[in-house]
């Protein structure tokens, strides 16, 4: 993630997990996507498969704040979202009526404070009284054959769509501009020439190459070197015709 770009205070609450090697591969994923403030409400012994799944992000799990209660891990937290597999899509029930996560990721950066991602019991999920206590209540959409989903991959699936909808490369790649499109598309009917391309092809064809560079948008790099192999595959079969004219 660009470090120039401000980000929301993340803190991944896991409540009452039933198992330390879900904990670690929660933790691994946290580090994949730059988060690292992690709550334990109520957990397990942080036995040897807990370390040993989290991989290189030992130090997530060192650092973690454990809790007795959801009370007390979120009681200083600004804005609390609950994640369930189960909805209730009923104007008069508001309980269980979930953003879509792409809806949560949409508007979650406009939030001030620190804002808890609380996940659920491997078995049942967050209890009402937890889901009433946050602000809002987002839902990973699944099968409904089978909606439940393990919980470090629930946490991976939020993460991603967190870091993806906020991420910019460092060093972004420069696109080309119009001028170099249109040399590219110059090169391309000289290639056609070059070729004898039947003359009652030619417009279709080079329309579905300029369609084919618009939906691509190419860099500056791919610019050059398409340039590169256009330039010398022209130059190597007008010799080529050169030499079959001498040999006549």
């Amino acid at each position: 993630m660009n470090p120039n770009i401000s980000s929301p205070n993340f803190n991944v609450i896991l409540v009452e997990p039933k198992y330390g090697g879900n904990i670690g591969a929660v933790a691994r994923v946290m580090m994949n996507f730059d988060q690292k403030n992690l709550y334990l409400v109520n957990p397990p012994t942080l036995n040897d498969e807990c370390y040993t799944r989290a991989m290189h992000a030992t130090n997530i799990i060192e650092n973690a704040q454990i809790y007795p209660s959801f009370q007390a891990a979120t009681e200083k937290i600004d804005f609390l979202v609950a994640t369930s597999s189960i909805e209730n899509l009923n104007d008069k029930k508001h309980l269980r009526n979930p953003l879509t996560l792409d809806q949560f990721t949409q508007t979650i950066y406009d939030v001030q404070g620190t804002i808890g991602l609380c996940f659920g019991r491997e078995d049942y999920g967050l209890f009402n009284t937890e889901i009433a206590a946050c602000d809002i209540m987002v839902k990973i959409p699944t099968s409904t054959a089978y909606p439940s989903l393990n919980l470090s991959h629930a946490v991976t699936i939020m993460l991603y769509s967190l870091f993806n909808h906020h991420y910019q490369p460092i060093h972004p790649q420069r696109k080309m501009g119009n001028i170099e499109k249109q040399k590219l598309q110059e090169y391309f009917i000289k290639l056609l020439v070059t070729i004898d391309y039947p003359e009652h092809k030619k417009e279709n064809t080079e329309i579905l190459f300029k369609r084919l560079i618009g939906r691509a948008m190419p860099s500056t790099w791919e610019y050059h070197t398409l340039m590169g192999v256009f330039s010398r595959t022209i130059d190597q079969l007008n010799q080529e015709k050169k030499t079959k004219s001498f040999e006549y």
